[in-house]
């Protein structure tokens, strides 16, 4: 991941990221978190939004296989993801997080025939458990009769379960940086003290039971 320490880096320095232990957050499943991420921060910063485009079409031109198609994430991901298909000239769709309630009631928005046998890769702007990813694969695959074997994504919490979703879904998943390495950067920037680092690097290992110590706070 040659760029992650820079993004990382830059999610820090935009206030896209927060770290904090007493409080945490709380994330929309109830998990009590020591970090919130709000990659949408991004977009309006110029400077920063061009450096993930560019890392991003990167990584994408870096996979084994060239995509046909790039798809997006609804809704955080799609304004990546088309500027991505920009870049490379190629088509561009986004899957919606559930099935549209009118219409043609379909989760594919774009030319859906023209994504059969063909590749997508999809674009993803954060990987915590795995499920919004593996959810719009499935929906590329059944739905669009799409071949998809990767997600590229900004950032990662770096959870097992994300890991373990995607090795059943058989899909790739290369995210451009890392919870890891987010830390390395705040340790750096004295943004928390080594004390609190180290309690922070033990959420990916287990979410639920970090959630559960620090219930209280």
């Amino acid at each position: 991941m040659p760029h992650g320490k820079r993004i990382a880096e830059l999610l820090v320095n935009i206030g896209a990221v927060k770290l904090s232990i007493d409080p945490p957050f709380t994330w929309t499943s109830g998990i009590k978190s020591p970090i919130y991420c709000d990659n949408r921060m991004l977009y309006s910063h110029p400077e920063a939004r061009r450096f993930v485009v560019d890392a991003l079409v990167q990584r994408v031109n870096a996979l084994h296989v060239d995509p046909d198609v790039i798809a997006g994430t609804a809704t955080a991901a799609i304004g990546w993801a088309a500027l991505v298909a920009e870049k490379l000239g190629l088509p561009f769709v986004y899957v919606r997080s559930k099935v549209k309630e009118h219409g043609t009631k379909k989760r594919i928005e774009g030319d859906v025939a023209a994504l059969e046998d063909r590749h997508v890769v999809l674009i993803e702007d954060l990987l915590s458990t795995g499920g919004s990813a593996v959810s719009s694969v499935e929906a590329l695959r059944e739905e669009g009769k799409a071949t998809v074997s990767d997600v590229v994504a900004i950032f990662s919490y770096e959870l097992h379960e994300s890991a373990e979703k995607a090795q059943e879904a058989r899909v790739q998943l290369h995210p451009l940086s890392t919870f890891g390495t987010l830390l390395d950067v705040a340790a750096e920037q004295g943004r928390l003290s080594i004390e609190d680092i180290g309690k922070v690097r033990t959420f990916s290992k287990g979410p639920e039971r970090w959630s559960e110590e620090n219930a209280a706070l």
